[in-house]
């Protein structure tokens, strides 16, 4: 594996944490060199070529390829759209609630996920709560409200609030003990936790590119589990969500067999090309290396943190790639951080630091130290 990236060179892909401390990556990935010049080469195709749709669509085809690729998954498993909540909302109107009305989510579940969930109850479905301990949900809390009559169960596989690893496997298997499908928002993970479709065993996984993924918003992917009954179509459509898109029949209303059926309108062309260039850099590292150190510098900073006096809210033993700790006023905080230029991401009462393959220890050394000055100031 010798023409890998090593995290070193990893680092240098991304000339602004030259100046800068980029620990927001649970919310917006740093910016790197082949990022900006996907931007322009999308300019230069409209410039050159007018409307170029074969080279878009082309585009579009590798992003759906090796987001499939990354995960474990075929192609045709894989559909292209714009957000999670489109992803959610797809996978929700292709059930019959009629048949199985229930739907397990939790509180640490991201809320545009969570209200997908919610407007199901117009179509007749029933939403329960796993009980959480306010940093992590256990699987025993989703034994408690999955049974017979329980269509759909939503684990994250990582929550956002505190990055914490949720037992999706486990929770995998009980919901499918009892005839339930399995939704699996891989969002917060996506580009730094291996995954492993086939493994974790879910039906529907979600993520998208801006995060960790290393592109920019505006593109999804669903993954949708290979010769699932489908229990009816999904309510939004369009014409890429039709056989063959180009036939252009506006009588004919027919869906492909894979995973294509999901898609709607026109496809996120910009946001394709910000995909595949987070791409080119996420295929040039060896998975379990970016795991590794990013594992490690997240407890090195959990433990400096907590050290430190500040009130760790990312649970020891389950932690992802980011550390959270409690504030009154988090989004002050990440603004004085900010001044020192200090990238974060307050959510509620937490400030998140999220770690990626970019980072190293001198970034841990500035977060500590810039969040104990502010402390004493």
């Amino acid at each position: 594996m010798s023409h890998l990236l090593n995290a070193t060179q990893f680092r240098a892909e991304f000339p602004s944490l030259a100046d800068s401390v980029h620990l927001a990556s649970c919310s917006q990935g740093a910016l790197s060199s082949r990022l900006a010049y996907a931007l322009q080469e999308i300019g230069h195709t409209l410039r050159d070529r007018g409307a170029p749709w074969e080279v878009w669509m082309a585009e579009v085809g590798r992003a759906r390829e090796r987001f499939a690729r990354l995960i474990g998954a075929e192609p045709g498993e894989v559909a292209v759209l714009s957000c999670a909540s489109e992803a959610a909302f797809q996978a929700a109107s292709s059930l019959d609630w009629s048949r199985r009305p229930g739907i397990v989510t939790t509180d640490l579940e991201f809320p545009s996920i969570a209200h997908v969930w919610l407007a199901q109850r117009g179509r007749g479905a029933t939403v329960r709560v796993a009980a959480d301990t306010g940093e992590y949900v256990p699987a025993e809390a989703y034994e408690q409200v999955v049974d017979e009559s329980v269509n759909l169960v939503s684990v994250p596989l990582h929550t956002y609030r505190n990055g914490a690893r949720l037992p999706v496997e486990d929770v995998v298997r009980l919901a499918h003990d009892k005839g339930a499908r399995v939704f699996v928002d891989a969002y917060q993970g996506a580009g730094v936790t291996p995954i492993d479709v086939k493994r974790l065993g879910c039906d529907y996984l979600a993520a998208g590119s801006l995060k960790y993924l290393l592109g920019l918003p505006g593109i999804a992917f669903l993954y949708v589990r290979g010769g699932m009954e489908q229990q009816r179509e999904p309510e939004l459509t369009g014409w890429f969500g039709r056989t063959d898109p180009f036939a252009f029949d506006p009588r004919l209303l027919d869906f492909p067999e894979d995973a294509r059926r999901f898609e709607t309108g026109t496809p996120p062309i910009p946001s394709a090309y910000a995909a595949n260039a987070g791409f080119d850099l996420i295929e040039r590292v060896d998975p379990a290396a970016v795991d590794e150190h990013v594992s490690a510098l997240v407890e090195e900073l959990a433990q400096r943190l907590a050290a430190a006096g500040e009130r760790v809210a990312s649970p020891a033993g389950a932690r992802g790639p980011q550390v959270a700790i409690a504030d009154d006023a988090p989004a002050r905080l990440a603004a004085r951080l900010a001044e020192r230029r200090i990238w974060t991401a307050p959510r509620g009462d937490l400030l998140r630091l999220s770690l990626h393959y970019y980072n190293d220890r001198s970034d841990v050394d500035a977060a500590v130290e810039a969040i104990s000055a502010c402390r004493r100031a």
